[in-house]
């Protein structure tokens, strides 16, 4: 079983920044792909930034040259830098990893964070 634990999210004004971070815990064997997901009211959850456990990134349009996706394989935690945050930004934002672990593959997600950026 994996566990992830998201933080960083909170209240930030249009134009701020925020760092949300994601760590795994449990009988961790390996970690493939993680990533960012988000979730904003009446909308379906969406794909944010992803990082394979190699160091290669991929974005959504929406957030590219504003958000940055890095990991710490030895902490077994991934960040997302948010800068320039605009409104339409505001989410719950998940953690999302693929996993191999005593029980075998599968993908697990975090509880999720609460972004607001509003003035």
């Amino acid at each position: 079983q994996v566990q992830l634990v998201e933080s960083g999210g909170g209240l930030v004004q249009p134009g701020g920044s925020l760092k949300l971070s994601c760590t795994a815990s449990g009988n961790i064997l390996n970690i493939y792909v993680m990533g960012w997901y988000r979730q904003a009211p009446g909308k379906q959850r969406e794909l944010v930034a992803t990082i394979n456990n190699a160091g290669s990134t991929n974005y959504a349009d929406s957030v590219k040259g504003r958000f940055t996706i890095s990991r710490d394989n030895a902490k077994n935690t991934v960040y997302l830098q948010m800068n320039t945050l605009e409104p339409e930004d505001t989410a719950v934002y998940y953690c999302n990893g693929d996993f191999r672990s005593l029980i075998g593959r599968r993908y697990y997600w975090g509880q999720g964070t609460q972004v607001t950026v509003s003035s």
